[in-house]
């Protein structure tokens, strides 16, 4: 929590001397970052890795039924998450990425990348390494941190309310154990089976607008006693008590 504490105080620090010195108006990095630092500001129309690792991050500040495409190409969809994100942090929301955009993420996340609200651990109860699984270990925890990032935006909207993962990443024996879905997204790590509060209902119905192509919950079968969603980049939705 120090550590977080820190972070965030930096961040308020480099913030406040960019804009007594104007620097917000040129393109730059806010400040070094120990998970990765973004070296120029970024807006519609320009592409790269950079850009990526951007929609990683924004990717849940989406519309209803959307589902942001991290392909690294800045289009307008990304400019309405990256917009969505400032409103959401109470940032200037013009949709172009620059020092105050890039602090507010930096202050939100881990040296690991992963958003300050979850860990690699709560994403994965079955083994330590990510193998076993239906794609390659380095894709699953790939597929695991976006989950995160998701999450973390469905969090802050929830009113930054925490949210209790019962099960995430699995590989094919973890998966068998349970008596999960032999095509079960969590063989690919880009699931999270949510539980308590707030309530099923709730999480299927918020999830929607947090880009998540799979959402299953109350009234689907085997899904009563929690709500599923993962990162399918098809839509796919059933949690009939809820209206979903």
């Amino acid at each position: 929590m120090l550590r977080r504490a820190v972070r965030l105080l930096l961040s308020i620090v480099m913030l406040m001397t960019a804009c007594v010195g104007g620097a917000l108006a040129v393109a730059g990095p806010a400040q070094a970052d120990e998970c990765y630092t973004w070296n120029r500001t970024l807006s519609e129309g320009m592409s790269g890795a950079d850009v990526t690792q951007l929609q990683i991050r924004v990717a849940g500040h989406v519309d209803h039924g959307e589902i942001l495409a991290t392909d690294g190409a800045f289009g307008a969809r990304t400019k309405a998450a990256v917009t969505k994100f400032q409103q959401a942090y109470g940032l200037t929301a013009d949709g172009v990425a620059g020092p105050a955009t890039f602090s507010k993420i930096y202050a939100l996340q881990d040296p690991d990348c992963t958003p300050v609200h979850f860990t690699y651990a709560e994403l994965n109860k079955c083994n330590s390494d990510w193998s076993g699984g239906a794609v390659s270990a380095a894709t699953a925890k790939a597929n695991a941190l976006r989950t995160m990032w998701k999450l973390e935006a469905m969090r802050h909207a929830l009113g930054d309310t925490p949210l209790v993962i019962s099960s995430g990443f699995r590989s094919y024996a973890c998966n068998s154990a349970v008596g999960g879905a032999s095509h079960s997204r969590h063989l690919y790590g880009d699931a999270a089976d949510l539980v308590g509060n707030p309530s099923l209902c709730t999480l299927a119905q918020r999830a929607r607008s947090h880009g998540f192509g799979g959402i299953f919950g109350p009234g689907y079968p085997g899904h009563d006693d929690h709500t599923h969603v993962d990162g399918r980049t098809s839509r796919s939705w059933s949690a009939p008590t809820c209206g979903v």
